[in-house]
């Protein structure tokens, strides 16, 4: 009879295997109910405006330099000066540069997607620093300088929902669209008054700007000494870029949070220069930093996360539906086995689909809730004992709270899943070290 005994163990995991297909097509189907959802997140970004990126203000200063080289003629021998032109641009970072901004976020939806916009108000301040003759020294003379102009880089200029008037050293001047410097794509800038090229000059500029976006707003800290700080409703901030918050306060209400940067750390000269001169502009781009406003664990991500503990889930219960079999003397057939993992595999389908329209603590207590309702009451007439079905059922509900706070605890999941695993394991080694496994293999199981 050992023969049947393994049979029985054999038949219960080949289906475990089998239960693997529909949970594959379970998982298959969370994937493309998301990638629908991101569909429809960039529709509503398109129709909107994108994640919001700020570099600026730089201050930008054309000119044209004239040289003369001196050139032999081929065939007198005589030499002569030949005058050349040549077009070119100065940039001067900020001194210091200060953004002060609050943000505020709202929910676009879509069928049954939603989209979360915020929109900020900041007011962006600072000073340049000019050196005396620009840092040229003696050879001022050979340059003619044009109109100079702030520039500032936005990367979606559809989000800008006021009228940008530039402060400058108490006059109030208009930003005009577009950033008027290719290395600095879509953006505004502000023509400025002719500049002082001789002495040294200090420039105080400031101007208010509000922004709409999507996801992420972020911020190139462009100032010899960069201050930025950012107040929200948003309770989820996942922060990005290459530098942290100094400071960060997170509540239920919103966060608060502070940068602030200087030249020796994010080297922005070097950057801006690669930029300018070699067309190697990403360096200055990535130097940023700023906050991201999406869920960080969706309800997609919980459900595809709660699907790969699946298998452990299903041979966990298989085991306890094994271990009342065998205690008890009963005969399960596997076909009832099969029924209970069919139950279990559904699980994931309703908290699928119930997780789109319900809050996903809410559609988890659903889904499992029935489930385990489900089972135990099929199993209570397997078990011939509505005692024995209620206690399964009580077991398979603290499988289901013990998953939640796997889902729940990303940094403590694989402590969890391995006290889990050793705490079923001692309980199947305590119930059954009296057990005579011959025997059970030599024994008939009474239905």
């Amino acid at each position: 009879m050992t023969r049947t005994l393994g049979f029985k163990l054999g038949a219960i995991a080949l289906l475990i295997l089998l239960l693997m297909i529909p949970l594959l097509m379970i998982d298959g189907l969370v994937d493309e109910r998301q990638g629908l959802r991101h569909e429809v997140l960039q529709d509503i970004a398109r129709s909107s405006s994108y994640r919001q990126q700020i570099t600026g203000p730089i201050l930008v200063l054309p000119y044209i330099k004239t040289t003369h080289e001196w050139k032999t003629n081929e065939k007198t021998g005589e030499r002569y000066s030949e005058e050349r032109q040549r077009r070119g641009r100065l940039y001067f970072l900020p001194e210091r540069f200060v953004l002060e901004g609050t943000v505020a976020t709202e929910l676009r939806a879509r069928g049954i997607y939603e989209a979360r916009l915020y929109r900020s108000d900041s007011l962006v301040s600072g000073q340049f620093r000019l050196p005396a003759r620009l840092g040229l020294g003696d050879e001022l003379g050979f340059y003619r300088f044009e109109k100079p102009f702030l520039s500032v880089g936005i990367s979606d200029i559809r989000g800008i929902s006021n009228d940008l008037q530039l402060r400058l050293n108490g006059q109030t001047l208009s930003f005009a669209p577009g950033s008027a410097d290719d290395n600095f794509g879509a953006g505004v800038h502000a023509p400025i008054p002719a500049l002082d090229t001789q002495g040294g000059q200090i420039l105080e500029f400031a101007f208010d700007l509000k922004l709409q976006g999507t996801e992420q707003l972020s911020v190139v800290p462009v100032g010899r000494d960069s201050r930025v700080s950012l107040t929200s409703d948003w309770p989820h901030p996942s922060f990005v870029g290459e530098y942290l918050p100094s400071r960060r306060e997170i509540s239920a209400k919103g966060f608060t949070a502070e940068w602030q940067t200087s030249f020796f750390a994010t080297n922005l000269e070097e950057a801006l220069r690669d930029c300018v001169g070699a067309d190697r502009c990403q360096a200055l781009f990535g130097r940023n930093f700023g906050v991201s406003f999406v869920d960080p664990v969706d309800q997609y991500l919980k459900t595809d996360r709660a699907i790969k503990y699946a298998l452990l889930f299903i041979a966990l219960t298989f085991a306890t539906f094994f271990l009342f079999e065998v205690l008890k003397r009963l005969a399960v057939h596997p076909v009832q086995y099969a029924l209970v993992g069919l139950s279990l595999a559904l699980f994931y389908l309703l908290l699928l689909s119930l997780s789109e329209h319900l809050d996903f603590a809410l559609a988890y207590a659903l889904s499992a809730s029935a489930c385990v309702g489900l089972i135990g009451f099929y199993v209570s007439f397997v078990l011939h004992s509505w005692r024995r079905g209620m206690g399964f059922g009580a077991l398979l509900a603290a499988l289901y709270a013990m998953l939640y706070g796997l889902l729940n605890a990303e940094d403590y999941a694989l402590l969890m899943g391995s006290l889990l695993v050793f705490g079923v394991l001692g309980s199947v080694m305590v119930l059954t070290r009296k057990l005579d496994w011959y025997g059970v293999g030599r024994s008939a199981p009474q239905a």
